[in-house]
């Protein structure tokens, strides 16, 4: 192929690439303009569990490395197996609620429970979010974590 050949391709794949970065641009512009706060709601949910999820997993991880370590001591190995059990039985509960949120007729509903502190934060997909409904999430926490309802929040999204 000629040279003057490969800078008119090269051109043209330049030009195609500067009018797809247009079409981007100014899609992704009406998009936003078209779309909902149901929709932004609804990937706010996903992304949170997504994120969560990912970051158990490499906490996970990191905790497997520490315990399978031949340098660290036993003290520290011990701390690390602790600290999986706890992490483990927080993934658990936060589903279990989640699930039990949801199966209350709530749409979405995300969980997330302290590691480290006592803390209790859930947030729930409902556009007509009332006391009552607090009361069934309070109620529910505190069957199953023995939640105290003062170290509770509970966030209603539309």
């Amino acid at each position: 192929m000629s040279k003057k050949k490969k800078i008119i391709v090269l051109s043209c794949m330049v030009l195609l690439l500067a009018v797809t970065a247009v079409f981007n641009f100014v899609l992704a512009g009406t998009a936003k303009k078209d779309t909902d706060d149901t929709v932004t709601t609804a990937a706010f949910f996903a992304q949170y569990k997504t994120e969560r999820s990912q970051s158990r997993s490499e906490q996970l991880v990191q905790l497997n490395e520490i315990i399978a370590s031949e340098t660290d001591s036993e003290e520290t190995k011990k701390e690390a197996l602790n600290l999986k059990l706890k992490l483990t039985e927080i993934i658990e509960s936060e589903l279990l609620v989640e699930t039990l949120i949801e199966s209350r007729g709530y749409e979405d509903a995300v969980v997330s429970i302290g590691l480290t502190s006592d803390r209790i934060n859930v947030m729930v997909k409902d556009s007509d979010f009332t006391q009552d409904d607090a009361v069934v999430i309070y109620t529910i926490l505190a069957e199953e974590l023995d939640a105290d309802t003062t170290k509770v929040t509970i966030a209603p999204m539309a």
